[in-house]
């Protein structure tokens, strides 16, 4: 049963959403709601269904039950991934994709809102609004003194920021980011909070990640996965202290 009030203050609203593959349920009569302007981290142990959220989310799988609404009126369970980023959904997966034989700046530049690629070439000159919004947003992700680089001799971590720049530089509404510190160094990874943090004053952020002490320096609400449903929500201390969740997820 659709809550109107949920909806309707919602930027993102799942609600009684399930899919099985070959008999295995992996999401399980799953709500969730996400506020405008809401950074929310997703943990959980593995198989607990957060990618198979994700997928659902971005029209990669389609559920066989329940409802997904984006921005109160558009119903995403109806649309395919294009067109589901388009509407402003972008999604980082885990394993970083950057044009490794461009340099940041080319990258970004292919990456920016609308489709480029017919008419780019690496002599394309850029126009100043471009330019000024690459710049923005190699400010954001700490690589203004990289733009020069070649992306493929970026560190991990680094590599990792010049995708969530490519996604930036699409300007989506609502960020889906798939594990973003994994084989980061401690450094790298305090400033990804840092960064997410920043990029989550002008959009909506979902994280899934499996590192308690990166969640914690995020500071946000944190919905606990366990068999395609939600364990818990609340503060990282919250579920921290959970006992449900100590036993399937944090196991002291």
């Amino acid at each position: 049963m659709t809550t109107i009030g949920a909806v309707s203050d919602s930027l993102l609203y799942l609600n009684g959403v399930s899919v099985s593959f070959d008999g295995f349920r992996a999401i399980n009569d799953l709500s969730l709601v996400l506020a405008p302007g809401e950074m929310r981290a997703v943990i959980g142990p593995n198989g607990a269904g957060k990618t198979t959220m994700m997928d659902i989310i971005t029209g990669k799988t389609r559920p066989d039950t329940g409802e997904v609404i984006f921005r109160a009126d558009t119903d995403l369970t109806k649309l395919d991934e294009p067109a589901i980023a388009a509407l402003g959904i972008g999604r980082k997966f885990q394993k970083p994709t950057v044009f490794e034989v461009h340099n940041v700046w080319d990258n970004l530049l292919l990456a920016l809102a609308g489709d480029r690629r017919p008419r780019f070439t690496m002599w394309a000159r850029e126009t100043g609004e471009e330019r000024d919004r690459i710049d923005e947003i190699l400010a954001t992700i700490r690589l203004s003194d990289l733009r020069h680089t070649r992306s493929g001799d970026l560190s991990h971590g680094q590599k990792q920021w010049l995708e969530i720049g490519m996604l930036l530089a699409q300007e989506p509404q609502l960020l889906l980011v798939d594990e973003p510190v994994a084989g980061m160094t401690d450094s790298e990874t305090a400033q990804t909070a840092e960064l997410l943090v920043e990029i989550n004053k002008t959009r909506s952020v979902v994280v899934v990640e499996h590192d308690m002490d990166f969640v914690r320096a995020l500071g946000v609400r944190v919905t606990v996965l366990h068999e395609g449903s939600v364990l818990s929500e609340g503060s990282i201390d919250h579920v921290s202290e959970d006992p449900r969740v100590v036993e399937v997820y944090l196991g002291r």
